[in-house]
């Protein structure tokens, strides 16, 4: 079966030409970036390499990146490693209810350790009340967290803004830009931002690898013990391979980054429409706000999203309830509940995310498919609805 894989906020698939840079690491090249000998000079050299072509993305100094193994690594040591300082023991810490579970459930945890933590509330689009941040602000605080882009509906949050303020209070700021790197160019020369999390399987890199931004000068309390790797930040053998594969991949979107996002969002765009014309009662969550080009989350009154996944899945159409981390749960989306949508409607909801593989013919097959799939599944349920009366 041909699938329509339209699941890429999930992760995406291995590009050929980043597959082919990470070989030589995997085969001949495959020496460790600490040892003195000839094989551990060129591991080293690529590594070195990678980190001064992801600082240049940023405008960042090469010193600044340290590697990780994804994402949500980042995300702890960042907030882990900023609460564990001595001199914020029990500070409080800012996050939105919206936030990936890597950073919710992370300070949950410190929370359980007696540190005080504010969850801020955001609209209906997604977007955080910045009065919210200004009022939580007043009080002692050592970090605050807002991620770039939302993985779910794809909100793009006023990271700029977000940053000045907590900069003019003396407040680390760290954003978890999984979604948005590579696509949403930043200017750390620009931007006061102290930490950006990223990870490679998001932009058609390989999965294992990440990556963390921290801006010089910002110290962190270390989590982890061993070897002298990544600046004494983050010991263990680098995953030369993977590092060398997140570079090519993010120097590779970035580059073609407008006209891709361009793309997407007209493939984005024309689904959205077909399905909002030919669909009664189906709303996408986050409409009004700015959001990544390739995300659509929409919502179909009286129908449960699990089994349009599962009835999409049986056409070789890959998509998803929000994130992919708690997508075998029956709960509904912890993001669409804090935008106020009603929880019986959370349940009717799902995500497209398109990425480089998709084409518009993938795109007309699924119009031509979701009308009819959601009128058969609204005749079966016990809800109802009016267009099948």
């Amino acid at each position: 079966m041909d699938f329509i894989y339209l699941d890429n906020n999930a992760t995406t698939p291995l590009n050929p030409v980043v597959l082919e840079s990470m070989l030589p690491f995997l085969k001949e090249d495959y020496g460790n970036a600490s040892s003195v000998h000839e094989l551990g000079r060129r591991a080293r050299t690529a590594l070195e390499k990678s980190r001064g072509q992801i600082a240049d993305l940023f405008n960042a100094k090469p010193e600044e990146i340290i590697f990780t193994s994804c994402g949500t690594e980042s995300d702890n040591y960042a907030i882990l490693g900023t609460a564990y300082l001595p001199e914020n023991r029990h500070k409080q810490i800012i996050t939105s209810k919206i936030e990936h579970h890597a950073v919710l459930h992370t300070v949950e945890f410190l929370e359980k350790q007696g540190y005080p933590a504010v969850y801020l509330d955001v609209d209906e689009n997604g977007i955080i009340k910045l009065d919210q941040l200004e009022k939580a602000l007043e009080k002692e605080t050592s970090l605050v967290s807002i991620m770039y882009a939302n993985n779910e509906v794809g909100s793009l949050q006023p990271i700029e803004q977000i940053a000045k303020m907590c900069n003019e209070k003396g407040v680390k700021f760290h954003t978890d830009a999984v979604q948005a790197f590579a696509k949403h160019p930043v200017d750390m020369s620009k931007i006061p931002i102290d930490m950006l999390s990223l990870s490679a399987h998001k932009i058609y890199g390989p999965k294992g690898v990440g990556a963390m931004y921290i801006r010089k000068g910002v110290k962190l309390f270390r989590l982890m013990h061993g070897g002298h790797h990544e600046k004494n930040k983050r010991p263990g053998t680098e995953n030369v391979a993977g590092i060398v594969g997140l570079a090519t991949a993010a120097r590779r979107l970035q580059n073609n980054h407008e006209e891709e996002n361009k793309r997407l969002s007209l493939l984005r765009d024309k689904l959205q429409t077909a399905l909002l014309n030919n669909i009664p009662d189906c709303y996408v969550n986050g409409m009004n706000a700015a959001r990544l080009a390739n995300t659509l989350n929409i919502r179909f009154d009286y129908v449960e999203g699990e089994s349009i996944l599962l009835h999409l899945d049986m056409e070789g159409i890959c998509a998803s309830s929000g994130s992919a981390c708690t997508s075998d749960t029956l709960e509904p989306s912890h993001v669409l509940l804090a935008m106020c949508v009603p929880k019986e409607r959370a349940h009717g909801s799902i995500r497209f995310s398109l990425g480089e593989t998709n084409t518009e013919e993938q795109i007309d097959k699924v119009i031509d498919l979701m009308p009819t799939l959601i009128k058969k599944l609204r005749s079966m349920s016990p809800l109802g609805h009016k267009s099948n009366k």
